[in-house]
């Protein structure tokens, strides 16, 4: 089983009322939350580990989930509020506006991680779960204590506005850099931890250095490309379709990559240490493959099993 760690929300996605009046939408997402459902949908054994609200839209985010087939039993039903994410879209690119304060996903503790007596092939990691204490610390306690044992991806998915405390941000990071297996960037996440650099091989041997991790950048639509010890060792391109919107390509990117890795019994740390090129082609074209058709429809909505 895969265990997906991080914020599940609302979007609040703008759309256009029966009168004409703009107005907005609540969507269930969230990076990590996307990641989970599109594993689901892809027929991967996966849970989310977050905190949910008992509010209304908790429940929204529960009833996603059991919809995608994501089992809800590490779930850690809060008090607090679901937190919101306003939307704005100009050109299919979105960007958002945060409403967090005392929400159920940002202020989970290390009490209500899994027991030590679960296992799972893999676990993931990312988004702005990673940005706010209590939660982020209970990240980075979840990472150190199951990294010995369990595949590790970590994909940042770095919203600058969103990090009050730089600082402590780049420094839990880099420790959870190092604790990965896999780590997955986009080309503009790269250039935030790494800036001044023209060259991306450069940047990425600054970030990793000597550590034997599995480097995934994804370039939008210019697809993807696998590093690993310095050297660039796999890269698909993007399938060309027409983009309705970017929210949650990246996020179904990752389910891809998981679910093809699982799919070819290649989800183990010693694969990750020295991965084969041929499973690594497969895996960059199926995770491609899937975030293009997320792209193509509005919103991220990941694609089912069937549909690839």
């Amino acid at each position: 089983m895969i265990l997906c760690c991080g914020e599940a929300l609302i979007d609040m996605v703008p759309e256009a009322s029966v009168s004409g009046d703009p107005c907005f939408v609540p969507k269930a997402g969230g990076a990590v939350f996307n990641t989970a459902v599109a594993l689901g949908r892809l027929s991967s054994q996966v849970a989310l580990f977050t905190g949910v609200s008992r509010d209304f839209f908790g429940n929204q985010l529960k009833q996603e989930l059991e919809k995608s087939q994501v089992r809800t039993e590490h779930l850690s039903h809060q008090d607090g509020p679901t937190t919101l994410a306003f939307v704005r879209l100009e050109n299919g690119q979105a960007t958002y506006t945060f409403y967090t304060e005392n929400a159920a996903d940002t202020t989970l503790l290390p009490e209500n991680s899994p027991s030590a007596g679960f296992e799972f092939n893999a676990i993931f990691f990312g988004g702005i779960s990673l940005c706010t204490d209590p939660t982020a610390s209970t990240m980075l306690d979840l990472m150190r204590k199951l990294s010995d044992r369990s595949v590790t991806m970590l994909d940042p998915n770095i919203r600058p506005s969103f990090i009050s405390d730089e600082g402590s941000y780049r420094r839990r990071l880099k420790e959870m850099i190092a604790l990965s297996d896999i780590l997955k960037l986009s080309d503009e996440d790269l250039n935030w931890l790494v800036p001044h650099h023209p060259h991306l091989q450069t940047q990425i041997d600054e970030l990793v250095g000597p550590l034997e991790t599995l480097v995934l950048i994804t370039k939008g639509p210019e697809g993807a490309e696998a590093f690993h010890k310095g050297q660039k060792i796999s890269q698909a391109p993007s399938p060309k379709v027409e983009i309705q919107d970017t929210v949650g390509a990246g996020d179904t990117f990752n389910a891809g990559f998981l679910h093809s890795l699982m799919q070819n019994d290649a989800l183990t740390k010693q694969y990750c240490r020295s991965p084969n090129v041929s499973v690594l082609n497969k895996a960059l074209a199926y995770a491609t493959k899937a975030a293009s058709v997320t792209v193509s429809r509005k919103g991220a909505n990941s694609p089912w099993h069937s549909e690839m």
